[in-house]
């Protein structure tokens, strides 16, 4: 196995682990860290993200799964391969956006670090973020040939 497919298909299975937690959460799961996962002002959630939108967030993570295993060849599909590098690349730069952060809230330049969640960002969710951007640019940036499927007929 290429060291580009293990990667990929490591990557993927941790994309496909959150779209799973994420769908625990918006069918009423409560626990597996659901307390400290929306950041906090004074002990009041800035936000309470609807099931809908949880789902949506499940959704994009599947996808982006799906999109590393299509970019390590482990998947093919009608998408061409060019596209596939491209959305590879701007995945990579969407986790490590997330990691820097909105400077106030999330991010590892936040200003508020006191609550629950930014405790647990610092420590777990945006280390995470940076791990799975840079691995999913060395991903986009690296050589990848991909399996020569013969024609059905």
């Amino acid at each position: 196995m290429s060291r580009p497919l293990a990667v990929g298909v490591v990557v993927a299975i941790v994309y496909a682990a959150l779209a799973a937690l994420h769908v625990y959460w918006a069918v009423g799961g409560l626990g597996l860290g659901s307390a400290a996962v929306i950041p906090t002002d004074g002990g009041r959630p800035l936000g309470s993200p609807s099931r809908l939108a949880t789902i949506a967030v499940a959704a994009a993570l599947a996808a982006a799964s799906v999109t590393v295993l299509l970019r390590v060849g482990l998947l093919s599909g009608p998408v061409p391969p060019g596209w596939v590098r491209a959305a590879t690349f701007v995945l990579g730069a969407v986790f490590i956006l997330r990691a820097i952060g909105d400077f106030h809230w999330v991010g590892f330049f936040k200003t508020v670090r006191t609550t629950q969640f930014a405790v647990n960002d610092t420590r777990f969710y945006s280390p995470l973020c940076v791990a799975l951007g840079l691995t999913v640019l060395w991903l986009a940036s690296t050589r990848i040939v991909l399996p020569v499927r013969p024609p059905t007929s």
